[in-house]
């Protein structure tokens, strides 16, 4: 992979700050050719650096009153049931992300649902019904921020 230079991070910068904004005007904040950005900003896509583009919804706005996250423990433990637990969860339209941890818990599950009946039923049919999950602690999520900031790291 070749190695990112300035202007590779400064779009990375802005696109983190805002998936949203067009070629023309991110061409205009960097200072380069907008036919330059866009096929940077393709080469960043195309080597896997650029993962993809991601809105933010407000889900209350579209009946997602509580989120919580739920912290599980699976017994036993192997990649295959890792990943199957991954793969069916990921299909659940209340799941927000997955966390595949090491320490504590195997899995954290950031999760949305309409009220406090639907998450106790989600979690008892599709969390503690698997043979698999050893332990639940489920925790209210009174707050939830994304930094715009992208981390920088030193060479």
């Amino acid at each position: 992979m070749k190695k990112l230079d300035d202007i590779d991070l400064r779009i990375l910068t802005l696109l983190y700050n805002n998936a949203d904004i067009n070629n023309k005007d991110l061409a205009a904040k960097i200072g380069i050719a907008p036919s330059t950005c866009l096929e940077r900003v393709k080469r960043l896509k195309s080597s896997g650096i650029i993962k993809g583009s991601f809105i933010e919804v407000n889900l209350k706005s579209i009946g997602g009153n509580i989120e919580a996250i739920a912290a599980i423990r699976l017994q036993p433990y192997s990649e295959e049931i890792v990943n199957k637990l991954r793969d069916d969860l990921l299909q659940l339209p209340e799941i927000i992300s997955l966390y595949h941890m090491g320490g504590n818990y195997d899995y954290y599950i950031h999760m949305s649902v309409s009220d406090s009946e639907h998450l106790r039923q989600f979690v008892f049919q599709e969390i503690t019904s698997r043979d698999e999950v050893q332990t639940v602690e489920t925790s209210l999520v009174f707050e939830h921020s994304r930094s715009s900031v992208l981390p920088q790291f030193d060479d």
